[in-house]
This record gives C-alpha cells, structure tokens and sequence, in this order.
C-alpha cells in the first residue's frame, strides 16, 4: 500500500501508471476502480496526465458562509447568506441558499423571496482577510509561485517542486486540501491543468469539494461543447453579440482564424482563438509585493501649457501599460501625480468599471483627471498610475459605449509587436512625436 506521505522516488512506474488515488486516504489505485481499496470511498480521482500536470487554480468553497459556519456550528445545515441588510446585496451564499436560488450579488429582498428562512449575516471583512492569509501561508508551503486573484483564490505553479514534496503536484494538492480542512474548518475545490485558464475552469466543475484534471490531450474536446462564457471577458453582453453572429458555442469559435476573429472583435478576438483552443502562456507571477505601477517625470522648466502636458502623461502611459503587461497584469484604478512649482503635491485618480492594462485607457482616463487641472499652474512633475492590481484577464472587454475601443487596442497591440521588434522608440503616436521634450526622466 502506497500512501500520498511515502517518498516520491518509492512509486514504480507500475504504480504511477494506475493514474489514480483516493481523495480520502490519498491511497494510491489502479484504473477502473469505482471505491478505494484502502478505505472504501468513491472520492477517487483518474486522469492520464494527472502525474503530469502542475498548474492550479484553488478555490475556496462559498468562502465567507463557510467561515461562519465553522465559527457556530448551529448554522451547518442551514441556508446562510452573507449581505447587507434588506436594501443590499448577496455577497455570498452558502450551498444550502443556492439550492434555493440564491446568487450572488442578488438584491437582498428577492434572495430573501427565493429563501425565506435564510440567516442573514452581515459580512466581517477583518475576519475573512485573517482567515484568507491562513490559507495563503499555507498555499506558500507548496510553492513561491502563489498568484492571489481575490480573497478566496488563487493560482499555484508547482513545477519543479516534487523534489523537496517528494510527491507529484496533484498529491501534494490533495494533501493540501485535507490539510486545510482540518485545520482551518473549511473546504476548498481545486482545478488541476497545465495552463491558467484551464485550471480556473476546472475548479468550478465540481463544488464543493471538487478536484477537477484538465489536460492538454483533451482540452478542444473538453471546451467545444461548452457555452462562449467560458472564455473569461465574455460577460453576457458580448455573448449577446456573439449570438447575433451564430456563435454559441467554444467549439464554433474554435473553426474560426484569429485574424478573422480580431477582424470582427479587435483584440478580444485574439483572445477568443487562443482560449478557445486552450492556448494559454501565462505565467503564474506572485503579485502581492505589487501594490501599484506607475512612472512620472521632472522637467527642466516647470510647464503649465497643455500639449507638453498632454505629450508625457502619454508617454507615461505607455511606459505604464509595458510594465503592467510584461508583468501580466491588470488594474482598477487611475492615479494621476502632479506636483506644483512651489512643490505642493496633487494627487487625483478614477476607478474603472473593468480592469486595464492598455495604454489608451491609461492616457485617456489620466487626461479626463488632468483637464480639470489645467488651470494656468506651473507643475514641475506628473506622473501616472495603475492601483488595484489584478489578473490581466478580464481586462479590457469590448466598449459598446465606445466602439472605437477596439480599433485603438487593436493599433496598439500592433504598435507593441512593431516596439517589441524594432525598439521602443521604432513607432510614436502623434502625442508623444514632438521635436523636443522639456524633461527626462
């Protein structure tokens, strides 16, 4: 009997074929087992490349509801939704409330309609944010490639880890999860793949207590038949226009060219092709070092003209979105620096309804700040910023208010293949091409 805490090196190629162990006892089986041999549960997990596959999204289950039934046991059976009061909203629900209806982000008098003897109980952010950095801790146990996405999730990379495991990732995953429940009272759902977006996907197939594989030798089959939401960014506005063009399915996404789908969609439709097909290259990239990215400049000769003004909030911008994107990054909110001749600093920033990592949104949002500021004063420094910083995925989806969106990402995904090829300075917008600068930085 071979269990999840022997030493990697004592699993024979006989046993590591078997593609199998049991979620419970973590006791290693051979395919086509329907109970573990061991224990006897049916929690088993099978999958061909399941001893391959290192990349994972873990998920806490209705995290919030969670915490509070662990902290009064007399709430374990019952629907418990975390909100505001009967003018709020759902932040969440556990199980028990779904099962009923409830959503969430729901208005709190309709999921009280749908679940009339759910316990209402406000939210403790304190004690959920202590509580997630547990979790966290423990997440960098495995790996330093912890990527937070939220409160309740994160990725994990553990390529290269089963050396000092002594164990392949999808084991010391399942040690994870049993480690978690027992220690801090809750449980988890984790998705196994070897790229990002699959990984996510896979962690929502089977909650609560879901350990999903996805792997690379069925990854089309697997999204062909699945809805166009499953690509992140499209929400169900875009699905609607996606509909209107007879495209329902990943799979219908997955006949279509890339250049076809960028004609059609601008940037996002790159997007659609290369998840569609489960192309994903994105790295796992610890971020909670990064609070913010920004660049700002000094001049020479303090300016209270507009266009110079205008020209480096430009270029900084572009400086801005290099980094954010290099990074694999995206944010929510804006900051625009400035400081007057007399040093007196002004600091204003917006907060946008969809994170970004574009250039253009960047310039355009920081100038809305700066016009207001254009008032004959001398400034000495400006600078720009992006705060809020998150995964880059749901970044930038489609502007049905501005449809011109979508031609400028597009000309500037084009501008950063030309930057990235022939050198920064190789393509300028008509902003930042003037004869002369008034500053460095």
């Amino acid at each position: 009997m071979v269990h999840l805490f022997n030493l990697c090196s004592d699993m024979t190629p006989d046993q590591t074929s078997t593609q199998g162990f049991c979620r419970d006892c973590l006791t290693l089986q051979p395919a086509g087992r329907r109970r573990c041999s061991a224990c006897g549960s049916p929690r088993l997990v099978f999958h061909p490349e399941l001893f391959d596959l290192t990349l994972a999204h873990i998920d806490c289950d209705a995290f919030y509801a969670s915490v509070e039934k662990r902290d009064n046991p007399d709430l374990a059976d019952k629907p418990v939704i975390i909100g505001g009061g009967k003018r709020g909203v759902v932040s969440t629900a556990c199980y028990v409330a779904r099962i009923h209806g409830v959503r969430s982000a729901m208005p709190m008098f309709k999921a009280l309609e749908a679940c009339p003897d759910a316990v209402v109980i406000r939210p403790d952010m304190e004690k959920y944010g202590r509580v997630g950095r547990e979790i966290r801790q423990m997440m960098s146990d495995l790996t330093p490639l912890v990527q937070p996405l939220s409160i309740d999730e994160a990725f994990l990379e553990l390529k290269g880890t089963q050396t000092l495991h002594r164990d392949p990732p999808a084991r010391v995953l399942a040690r994870f999860v049993k480690r978690i429940e027992s220690e801090i009272g809750i449980t988890v759902s984790v998705g196994l793949s070897y790229c990002k977006f699959l990984a996510k996907v896979a962690s929502d197939l089977q909650k609560p207590r879901g350990f999903s594989v996805v792997g690379r030798a069925e990854a089309m089959a697997f999204l062909a038949d699945r809805p166009v939401t499953t690509i992140w960014g499209v929400g169900h506005a875009f699905a609607a226009t996606l509909e209107r063009d007879g495209i329902r399915t990943v799979g219908q996404l997955q006949t279509m060219e890339e250049t076809e789908l960028m004609r059609r969609y601008g940037l996002i439709g790159q997007r659609l092709a290369r998840l569609s097909r489960g192309n994903d290259d994105r790295e796992v990239h610890p971020n909670d070092g990064a609070k913010s990215v920004s660049a700002e400049t000094t001049f020479f000769d303090d300016i209270s003209a507009r266009e110079p003004l205008v020209s480096h909030l430009r270029a900084l911008s572009e400086k801005v979105a290099r980094r954010m994107k290099k990074s694999q990054l995206a944010g929510h909110t804006v900051v625009l620096k400035l400081k007057t001749a007399d040093f007196k600093g002004r600091t204003r920033n917006r907060r946008l309804e969809d994170p970004t990592q574009l250039a253009d949104r960047i310039f355009r949002t920081g100038l809305s700040l700066l016009e207001k500021e254009l008032d004959g004063t001398k400034f000495r420094l400006i600078g720009i910023g992006v705060t809020d910083l998150t995964d880059p995925v749901r970044a930038d989806p489609p502007d049905l208010v501005d449809p011109q969106a979508a031609r400028r990402a597009a000309a500037e995904a084009a501008i950063d293949r030309l930057r990235d090829k022939f050198g920064k300075t190789s393509v300028e917008t008509g902003y930042t091409f003037v004869p002369k600068r008034d500053a460095g930085d």
